[in-house]
């Protein structure tokens, strides 16, 4: 299959609105005759075809008034909404069985992940696609509700979940890997009159190398294996049923197993970066330990289980930090100079 990326977005609000319709009331539909769709000027393609293309512009067939919005268009992932469904299109280079497991390992967990409405991603347009319910997400302009709390006890739960025995790794590591290529490009073709913030990444490269293979994805992960979120930020937290159910995990690309002090690695970098407050850290710490996570001690110091994570996460930050001003052109804002500072004061850790 091929596609045209600015279509892909029209696809899928395609694929997500004959999905929140399925008895037909919604969108228009009428088989071209190879097993394809025609979906209010939106020609998707059957198994034989090639992808997508617009075939013409709409003609009054839109006639639902069910909320819809792009929620996400970047190039790892397409995200959008049709009324109380969501349809998200996954990278490019996502394999269908590790998302296939994902998929399920949600589906069995729903008091902790928002459960699926597919069972296995299905294909459009060269992407793998998936269908979920609708969640109402964090809201970015009241930080004082930041749901720190429930980000902890349902990263506990996850954690103490018996893993799936044929789940793949979870992706922490591989995702940090790919920020650091994202620099190492950024560094080539950036002009050779950037100088500026571009002379910070050397010292955000020097952390990098200081850290241990299996943050670096260059050995496996130590201990026993953990079911992990692989990537937790409060952008991953719905409330579902919308708009004021209980809190849910939400995208499984990087779920698997692993070191679960990964899951707790961004909340502790951003408050050893000073980026978040001491008391917003304590509520999430303390919250995560009386929901007896396993990934620190019920008690005491927990750095010792964070810092080697705490710090792949502030190398992690910094190099995007850096590609994105670097490709821009722009300097670095107050708290992307702070995680790049963070990674000039790391000393090496012992492996």
């Amino acid at each position: 299959m091929t596609t045209d990326t600015p279509v892909l977005p029209d696809a899928l609000t395609a694929r997500a609105r004959t999905a929140a319709h399925p008895g037909g009331e919604g969108p228009r539909a009428d088989g071209p005759g190879d097993g394809g769709l025609r979906i209010d000027g939106l020609r998707v393609d059957g198994p034989g075809g090639d992808g997508l293309r617009v075939d013409s512009p709409g003609d009054g067939g839109d006639r639902c008034d069910c909320p819809r919005t792009t929620l996400a268009d970047r190039p790892d992932a397409t995200v959008v909404r049709h009324g109380g469904t969501v349809a998200k299109a996954h990278a490019a280079d996502t394999e269908p069985t590790a998302l296939a497991l994902r998929l399920a390992t949600a589906a069995r967990l729903p008091d902790v992940l928002l459960a699926p409405h597919t069972a296995a991603p299905e294909p459009l347009g060269g992407r793998l696609v998936t269908l979920w319910p609708y969640g109402t997400p964090v809201d970015r302009d009241d930080p004082d509700a930041a749901p720190w709390e429930a980000a902890a006890t349902l990263l506990a739960r996850l954690h103490r979940a018996a893993p799936p025995a044929v789940l793949p790794p979870m992706r922490g590591p591989a995702k940090a890997v790919r920020a650091v290529g994202r620099l190492r490009e950024a560094l080539e073709a950036a002009p050779r009159t950037a100088a500026g913030d571009a002379a910070a990444a050397p010292s955000v490269l020097r952390a990098w190398a200081s850290l241990p293979a299996w943050t670096r994805a260059e050995a496996p992960m130590p201990g026993p294996p953990v079911l992990c979120h692989g990537d937790l930020h409060l952008g991953q937290l719905v409330r579902y049923p919308a708009p004021d159910g209980p809190w849910r995990l939400i995208d499984v690309d990087d779920l698997g197993t692993g070191v679960p002090a990964w899951d707790l690695a961004r909340p502790a970098a951003w408050f050893a970066c000073g980026l978040l407050a001491p008391d917003e850290w304590a509520r999430f710490l303390n919250a995560y330990r009386e929901a007896d996570g396993p990934a620190v001690p019920p008690d005491g110091d927990p750095w010792p289980a964070l810092d080697v994570p705490a710090r792949a996460l502030t190398v992690q930050t910094a190099a995007l930090a850096l590609a994105k001003a670097l490709a821009a052109g722009r300097p670095l804002d107050e708290v992307e100079r702070s995680v790049v500072d963070a990674c000039a004061r790391m000393t090496a850790v012992p492996h």
